[in-house]
């Protein structure tokens, strides 16, 4: 009954975003069906087979690995503050390793390795799923680099196409995360999760945005961005600029979770004057619930997933995470999988201004003004795209 359940609800999803679209008579349904199978078929292979099982904990221990390294600078700066085993603070144990993990990315974009992985997966995806080049680079950029950056390395490109394409990778950053926080998410959730994630939302808001907003390019406008030389800084100057970029994150996430922690506070305890059960989160619940029972969600947790999937929207995935880690071991296996894989992204409402001041620094008053007229619909891409994710995942999780 609740794979059924499931099953309606992925419908649902993608009902919501076809009747939402721009157009829908340009909505190439063959390609979104593609898109979907595409989806159904990795979500298969990283749970249900053996490789797929293997190279998920391959990249878990790099990951882990890449975590244990960079507790060795942190351990010497901060040594009263670690203890021996490892254990600390949550900003010195999870934020403080973001310093590392972006120098050592930046290295391989450096040298031009990780730039070549994401122009190869870009150029399969493409091809595969039938969507425009650029489209599939800037999804498959997303999924490394996160919103603010891709926007910024292909701000050439996207000032000469229309505003449609420029809306289309605006909705793609709501779908994505970085790879400097991907060791904070393993230790606060299941790694399995966050790597599944990571390729079924790059996937999924290709799904989306060719429902939410339809358009065919031309072949003299598929175009792909190349960095030239010169754009090569010297690798020392580069480096330390890197973690310097890193140390800023870290500082900016953490004042983040304090100042949307203390505001959720605030807020609940006006709320408490109001009434005494009422809460910011329990309201985003309401909301969410009967989309949380579409997932398969067991009755009695319907109402806890919806709690988190609010905190999210309304604060970030850490904040969200940070909550659920304690209470984990409480719920099941499908429900722990479908709030796990929704919750990797950074789709919240913070995001949506984030890539808004982007496109307003980045691009002129007449594609800006475009993009804040559709804003919904980055927030509605980016909401669709998580349900979508989980929905799949729970498909194979019961």
């Amino acid at each position: 009954m609740f794979l059924i359940i499931n099953l309606i609800g992925i419908v649902v999803v993608l009902a919501i975003a076809y009747f939402c679209s721009i157009d829908r008579r340009k909505v190439d349904l063959r390609a979104v069906g593609v898109m979907f199978a595409i989806q159904i078929l990795i979500t298969w292979f990283m749970l249900s087979t053996a490789i797929g099982g293997q190279i998920i904990q391959v990249i878990s221990k790099f990951f882990l690995w890449l975590i244990h390294c960079s507790m060795s600078g942190i351990q010497f700066v901060f040594a009263d503050l670690v203890g021996k085993d490892g254990t600390g603070s949550f900003f010195i144990t999870v934020l403080m390793p973001i310093i590392f993990i972006v120098a050592f990315f930046d290295i391989l974009t450096y040298f031009g390795i990780l730039p070549a992985l994401i122009n190869s997966i870009g150029w399969v995806l493409s091809k595969v799923t039938r969507t425009p080049r650029f489209e599939s680079f800037f999804a498959t950029q997303v999924m490394f680099l996160g919103n603010n950056e891709v926007l910024a390395i292909t701000r050439d490109q996207l000032s000469r196409m229309n505003d449609k394409r420029l809306l289309t990778a605006c909705m793609l950053g709501m779908s994505c995360i970085s790879v400097s926080v991907l060791g904070a998410y393993m230790q606060l959730i299941n790694p399995t999760y966050v790597l599944i994630a990571i390729p079924l939302n790059a996937v999924g808001a290709l799904i989306i945005t060719s429902l939410l907003n339809p358009y065919k390019v031309t072949k003299e406008e598929d175009i792909v961005y190349r960095p030239t030389k010169a754009e090569k800084k010297n690798f020392f100057d580069f480096i330390t600029g890197s973690m310097l970029t890193g140390g800023k994150l870290a500082l900016i996430i953490a004042a983040a979770l304090l100042g949307y922690i203390a505001l959720i506070d605030c807020i609940n305890s006006i709320l408490g004057l109001i009434y005494k059960n009422a809460s910011f989160e329990n309201i985003l619940a309401v909301v969410f619930s009967p989309f949380t029972f579409l997932m398969g969600v067991t009755p009695s947790q319907i109402f806890t997933t919806a709690q988190f999937m609010g905190e999210k929207l309304a604060t970030n995935e850490f904040v969200a995470m940070g909550h659920l880690h304690p209470i984990l071991h409480t719920l099941n296996r499908h429900t722990e999988a479908v709030i796990s894989t929704f919750l990797v992204s950074f789709c919240n409402f913070s995001t949506v201004g984030i890539i808004l001041g982007s496109v307003k620094a980045l691009f002129n008053e007449e594609k800006s003004d475009f993009i804040a007229k559709n804003t919904w619909r980055l927030l509605v891409s980016g909401i669709l795209v998580s349900f979508l994710t989980a929905m799949v995942v729970g498909l194979f999780v019961w």
